[in-house]
């Protein structure tokens, strides 16, 4: 059986939500494409037709993908999460101690990653390194811009 990934409830949402909009909106949309391309006439010569037909094969992968994410998903609870510890749904607020420089990173599952919004997987490198820390915890994290001190100042809900 497959892992489960492990979500917030607000990625949750989205996730539900993003689903929502491609089944009632996007699907209208692609059939309508097709319908108008159809008008066209003689679909071997039909760039519209084949451009929806691709945009529909896309649309219903992407369904097909969230679906079985959905089913094989764990929803972290904020409410029962220690602030002594870092686990999937915690905000670290770190410590760069090559620079002096702080940062707040909120460790999510990999389906909700955004790291330019410091919104980092618990399966990339740092959000591995950071899980199990305690406040005051000094990790050595490999990134793709090299290895990079840390320590870990605090931990929120």
């Amino acid at each position: 059986m497959a892992e489960k990934k492990r979500l917030t409830e607000d990625g949750l949402r989205k996730l539900e939500q993003e689903l929502e909009e491609l089944k009632s909106v996007k699907r209208k949309e692609i059939a309508e494409k097709i319908k108008v391309a159809l008008s066209f006439g003689d679909l071997s010569e039909n760039s519209e037709y084949d451009e929806a037909k691709n945009e529909q094969a896309i649309v219903e992968s992407k369904i097909t993908q969230l679906e079985a994410m959905l089913k094989n998903i764990e929803v972290v609870d904020t409410d029962e999460l220690s602030t002594d510890v870092v686990g999937v749904g915690s905000k670290v607020r770190v410590k760069d101690l090559e620079f002096d420089d702080e940062e707040v990173y909120s460790i999510v599952g990999s389906a909700e990653a955004e790291p330019m919004s410091n919104k980092i997987s618990d399966e990339s490198p740092m959000g591995k390194a950071l899980l199990g820390c305690k406040q005051g915890e000094e990790i050595q994290v490999e990134t793709p811009g090299g290895m990079i001190q840390l320590k870990v100042m605090e931990i929120s809900k």
